[in-house]
């Protein structure tokens, strides 16, 4: 990264490749109506699509969204893309919307925590009700803080802006918030980006403490395992990133290529048709059919065909 101006459009492969999703998901969100399909995107739309994703992680499903962004649409008024313009937020499987500073039902347009007067007094009867109260209340300004510094982060890290300035963005963030693993896998990449080795793999499992089942996090350190030689430690990550998302492509590319460099055919095969199946018309996807054609005539050359003609055909 460097002082360039501010970008004004990422295109399509920018944006799966900054924010770890795939084609397919992308492709399936514009189905869904839940974004426009574009070839370029303003950074408005990284913002939606950011929220897609922690949506995508409760998953919630796209029918549920849509039905939720289409009751705010009629019931708030002056707002055109809830995504971009409100707090979208969700509570295991429900979708509440954050307006004016209290959080609604969207499809009721029930506010939530609406406590008449009665109520509160009762509340504020039982020992300790006040000091808990302040508690939750400072905890989720804290919380709330560490989201504002992440976004901020991204921001930078999207518009150009000097390094440093995104590392203490993220590494605010991750202060306020000891659980925020998005935050320790970006400032994981920016470390892995400046192939400062040790700094990256240190945020990488961090991230993965926290949330062991974060496919990102396995894709990130398989990739900072490959690029350093250790290629056991890579398999097993991105193994685990497409068991935990078995629509992870760009983690079946990489892969296919690490058996392949191996001199492990079969598993290359499948994993370059795993990636194949869900990215069947990318620049990549002809890569992937080139080495998937030299891996066939390869095999057939060195009479290894007969023993595997199923997964070669």
């Amino acid at each position: 990264m460097s002082d360039a101006a501010p970008k004004e459009a990422y295109t399509r492969p920018e944006v799966l490749r900054m924010l770890g999703i795939t084609e397919r998901q992308l492709t399936g969100w514009e189905q869904h109506d839940l974004i426009s399909k574009k070839k370029e995107f303003a950074f408005s739309d990284l913002i939606a699509l950011k929220a897609l994703m922690k949506l995508r992680e409760s998953k919630i499903p796209p029918k549920k969204i849509r039905a939720a962004l289409e009751a705010v649409r009629q019931k708030v008024g002056g707002i055109s893309d809830p995504l971009t313009e409100l707090k979208i937020l969700s509570d295991g499987k429900t979708i509440r919307v954050e307006v004016s500073g209290q959080q609604m039902e969207p499809l009721s347009g029930q506010l939530l925590f609406n406590f008449d007067q009665a109520e509160l007094k009762r509340l504020l009867a039982f020992p300790g009700a006040t000091k808990k109260k302040e508690k939750e209340k400072e905890e989720l300004a804290q919380k709330e803080s560490a989201e504002f510094w992440f976004q901020k982060g991204l921001e930078l890290e999207q518009t150009g802006a000097p390094v440093h300035q995104a590392i203490l963005a993220y590494e605010r963030a991750a202060q306020l918030d000891p659980l925020s693993a998005g935050a320790l896998v970006n400032l994981g990449t920016i470390y892995f980006s400046g192939r400062e080795w040790a700094k990256a793999e240190n945020c990488y499992k961090t991230a993965l403490e926290i949330d062991p089942d974060y496919a990102l996090a396995h894709f990130n350190i398989a990739n900072l395992y490959d690029e350093r030689g250790d290629y056991g430690k890579a398999t097993n990550h991105y193994l685990a990133a497409v068991a935990l998302n078995p629509s992870y492509a760009d983690a079946y590319y990489n892969l296919a290529l690490l058996y392949q460099g191996n001199g492990q055919v079969m598993e290359a095969v499948r994993h370059w048709r795993s990636y194949l199946k869900l990215d069947p018309s990318s620049a990549w996807s002809a890569i992937a059919r080139r080495e998937l054609e030299k891996l066939k005539k390869s095999t057939v050359l060195d009479g290894k065909s007969s023993r595997t003609p199923s997964l070669l055909r």
